[in-house]
């Protein structure tokens, strides 16, 4: 689940260091990071919030409040907008499968949700009509197709049709989670291909483009034969394990083959991590039985990544693996929590110590557990969103990696050449250092340095003679 709309976030510190006996979290971890009673997750009237029983780092955010990443000023983006732009030009839509992450992007855009009428007859037919005119607009449609997936996927077609139908400029279709994206081959003879379907249904529905989030398998983008922006859900949870304090003793999993160049990504921005893979054999649909472990993941903490979880059968034998192999901690991360059942069963089990997901779905009060934390991707969707109304080249957002450690101290040239490049704000609040502590440290050796071979040595060689 991972500012305000605008606001950046900072998460509540946790600790990783692992104990040196097997399988057994130490104290000190418990003590950083205790099991709550009540569930972490609670459903409140506007979004699903995060209950970290107001320990967080600055004391800033107050309780059960959504932890956000990282990510430019609102402040900034709404001046660089002018305001006749912000109130006519862009328009933000949202369907019923999740209006409270498009009331955080909107938010963070600086514009007012789009007045749209949603309704489902006697019969199920769904029913839609804008209340406000899009007339020369650039419509943004926030529409997950998760479950169901079938009346979510129908839902977005007519609004789409709509949109068209009332002389929108253009109409770009947001899809946090991308349902039948499982669907992108033929396994087997005989089968279809459904994400390919679907994303021609879309666009023969009148859609202009696509931003996507983390879809199940890259080469479903192909299939769309209008442009997709893909956007990397990654970050977000990078920037809330970068807020903790991270053991050295950690290894990043793949739950399964497939998802190793995902893993080998994330581990490398994680502090170059190890990587360990978990190879299994799947014997039907949502079913997975775990062979062996490719990796040693013996008295370390383990962080399992996948783009979603489902029932969680993948990732719970896994940990399961994991554990018995002498893992530590245990710890999930994935994009989209799809959760069907028994998800809930298996992940608070307890052999997680963790779980962390994006709120790319809506989830229900009665799909929280007290492992589960749930990130907020507004800003990243929102970024999005604004690169494409303006015309503008959609960036990859940027990794929020911590820093690694040791500190390479710099030389006094080098900070010479950052402050004439960057500014005297450089040196006060540089890239290269995350505490203050550490730029005086830096001064205070190069003045010591240079004390010494200016003016001791040559003092020195003086008296020698």
């Amino acid at each position: 689940m991972a500012a305000t709309a605008a606001a950046t976030g900072t998460a509540s510190s946790l600790l990783l260091s692992p104990r040196r006996s097997r399988g057994v979290a130490s104290s000190s971890f418990r003590a950083a990071a205790p099991r709550f009673r009540s569930p972490r997750c609670v459903l409140g009237s506007e979004q699903l919030r995060v209950v970290d029983g107001g320990k967080r780092t600055g004391g800033v955010e107050p309780r059960g409040a959504v932890w956000r990443p990282k990510a430019p000023a609102q402040e900034a983006r709404l001046a660089a907008l002018p305001r006749e732009a912000r109130d006519s030009r862009m328009k933000i839509f949202s369907g019923t499968a999740n209006r409270p992450l498009s009331q955080e992007i909107a938010a963070y855009l600086g514009v007012d949700l789009g007045k749209i009428l949603i309704k489902r007859f006697a019969d199920g037919e769904i029913y839609v009509q804008l209340q406000e005119s899009v007339r020369g607009c650039d419509v943004f449609l926030v529409q997950p197709t998760c479950s169901p997936v079938n009346e979510n996927l129908m839902e977005l077609f007519i609004m789409i049709d709509a949109c068209r139908r009332a002389s929108a400029r253009s109409i770009t279709v947001v899809i946090p989670y991308f349902g039948y994206a499982r669907a992108d081959r033929k396994a087997q003879g005989r089968e279809a291909i459904t994400a390919k379907l679907a994303a021609n249904l879309l666009t023969e529905a009148g859609s202009d483009r696509v931003i996507v989030c983390d879809i199940h398998s890259t080469q479903a983008l192909g299939y769309f034969d209008i442009p997709v922006d893909h956007i990397y859900g990654q970050p977000v949870i990078l920037d809330y394990l970068a807020s903790k304090t991270i053991s050295e003793d950690l290894v990043v999993v793949s739950p399964d083959v497939g998802g190793v160049v995902r893993a080998r990504a994330f581990a490398k921005k994680l502090f170059d991590a190890p990587l360990a893979i978990v190879d299994k054999r799947r014997q039907g649909h949502n079913m997975s039985e775990v062979m062996h472990l490719i990796g040693d993941v013996k008295g370390k903490v383990a962080i399992m990544v996948d783009d979603m979880i489902d029932t969680a059968g993948t990732i719970t034998s896994a940990a399961a693996l994991l554990k018995q192999e002498g893992a530590e901690a245990v710890y999930a991360c994935c994009t989209h929590a799809v959760f069907s059942p028994p998800a809930i069963e298996r992940l608070s089990g307890g052999i997680f110590e963790e779980v962390i997901v994006t709120n790319s779905i809506l989830l229900p009060e009665d799909k929280c557990f007290p492992q589960l934390t749930v990130l907020s991707m507004a800003n990243l969707v929102a970024e999005t969103i604004w690169h494409v109304h303006r015309d503008g080249s959609v960036p990859k957002y940027p990794y929020v990696t911590p820093t690694p450690r040791p500190y390479r101290v710099r030389t006094c040239s080098e900070l010479q050449k950052w402050t004439r490049r960057n500014g005297f704000s450089a040196i006060v609040l540089p890239q290269f250092a995350t505490e203050w502590r550490l730029v005086l440290q830096q001064l205070l050796l190069t003045f010591f340095f240079r004390l010494v071979y200016f003016w001791l040595l040559p003092t020195y060689s003086l008296s020698q003679n």
